[in-house]
């Protein structure tokens, strides 16, 4: 009869570890990524009782088996922090702390004094680190984003899209810098069109410079380049001439461009393949910049002429000027694709990778360990983990400006709850009908 105490205890007991759970999952409805607690019983068998009908069985109670955190996918919640990541799929973040490993599926990251992505607890948010021309390596370290900055890009190509005058008339002088004699060269003259348009020399300056289209005969032009020098009082200067004012000699490069064109309007050749020097002095090194007009029938290999540049009886407009340099650039934000690639969007109008977030996954996730704060760590049961990209190994992917919510379903809990309390005072009740009958039991000796 005693026997019955002992089991209902350990009802009691199993119910109450049962409650435990419950108010934890409850208690952490609201918290990110959070995942329920599903609790185990199993029966406990430790005697048996012969009779003349064999051998009887009956058990001692309950034990509780195991309390194991249910990773079914919580829902989503759109935040408006782009370092905010949910993941839809089996992975984990990787996080460290003084070179300690941990796993999370919460996904609320901000940036440090140091620039590092972290977690609430400061714990550096782990990723593949990009090179300095924004390819992602195959090495795996701590994702520092805010220090990073876009390199200035000299400008070595110009492409110009542009339409001619054909009616204009041809020049009968020779194009100057200096109309007035007066060794000043700041007066261009002689010349049918201008246009002005930026280039960056190798530290990232911006330059103008102006191209001076002059008509020097039917279906021919030529271009020159004039640009302010620094070391002359910002006087203009042609490209190819030596920094220092008028009457400097060449360099020895190329001072003009010419351009052709047929009957019909189509550029024959431009002479891009030979590019204008410019020296903008300042501590920068001279420079090659190639002006592109298009692909002329003349050239090798041979265009339609007609794919940026004509020169036809109409009004000259130019269409496009493209060059590929800039000036450097500081972050100013960051995106994150579903594959955890962030992309560095620049002041200077550059966009470049600068990391991507690595996931971890685990065959058994259910065996990890609990570290509080939302943190998991790796144990003998759930295996070694299996690090790799987002959209591959089963990772799934990665959503930003988005928050894993917890997967506790409220309605569901209650329902434990009740079932667990009712199976609380059932075993009390039998402790009490058990300790009625062994009260009779004494009263039998009075």
């Amino acid at each position: 009869m005693l026997t019955s105490l002992y089991t209902a205890i350990s009802g009691m007991d199993a119910n109450g570890t049962a409650l435990s759970a419950i108010s934890d999952n409850i208690s952490n409805l609201n918290t990110i990524g959070f995942k329920e607690s599903n609790i185990s019983f199993g029966d406990v068998l430790s005697q048996s009782l012969t009779s003349a009908s064999g051998i009887s069985q009956i058990g001692r109670g309950v034990q509780v088996m195991s309390v194991s955190p249910l990773f079914t996918q919580g829902s989503f919640q759109t935040s408006s922090n782009g370092l905010d990541l949910a993941i839809d799929g089996d992975g984990f973040f990787v996080v460290n702390q003084n070179g300690a490993r941990y796993y999370t599926r919460a996904g609320q990251f901000s940036l440090d004094r140091n620039g590092n992505i972290v977690n609430p607890d400061g714990l550096i948010l782990q990723g593949y680190l990009a090179d300095a021309a924004g390819n992602i390596t195959g090495t795996v370290g701590d994702l520092q984003i805010a220090t990073t900055q876009s390199p200035a890009n000299a400008s070595t190509l110009v492409n110009i899209s542009l339409n001619l005058n054909a009616q204009s008339a041809a020049q009968a002088a020779a194009f100057t810098l200096d109309s007035n004699g007066d060794g000043v060269q700041n007066d261009p003259a002689n010349y049918n069109f201008s246009n002005t348009t930026t280039v960056y020399d190798t530290q990232g300056g911006a330059h103008q410079v102006t191209m001076y289209f002059v008509k020097t005969a039917d279906n021919a032009w030529t271009a020159h380049y004039a640009y302010a020098d620094p070391s002359n009082s910002g006087q203009l200067m042609e490209a190819g001439q030596a920094s220092g004012g008028a009457g400097n000699p060449p360099t020895g490069a190329a001072t003009t461009q010419d351009l052709t064109f047929d009957s019909n309007g189509a550029l024959v050749d431009d002479a891009s393949g030979t590019p204008m020097t410019f020296t903008f002095g300042g501590g920068v090194a001279a420079q090659d910049v190639s002006f592109n007009f298009g692909t002329g029938t003349g050239e090798t290999p041979a265009g339609t002429g007609l794919d940026m540049s004509s020169q036809y009886a109409s009004d000259f407009s130019v269409m496009s000027v493209l060059q590929d340099g800039y000036s450097a650039g500081a972050l100013k934000n960051v995106s994150i694709s579903d594959a955890g690639i962030i992309i560095g969007v620049f002041t200077n109008g550059q966009t470049r990778n600068i990391g991507q977030v690595a996931l971890g996954r685990f065959v058994a996730p259910t065996e990890l360990t609990k570290m509080g704060s939302n943190l998991y760590a790796e144990s003998y049961d759930s295996g070694q983990p299996i690090v790799g990209m987002a959209n591959s190994s089963g990772m799934g992917k990665i959503l930003s400006n988005s928050l894993e919510l917890s997967n506790v379903d409220l309605a569901q809990e209650f329902v434990k709850m009740i079932s667990s309390q009712r199976g609380f005072e059932a075993n009390s009740k039998i402790i009490t009908t058990t300790d009625q009958m062994l009260q009779e039991l004494v009263n039998l000796k009075q």
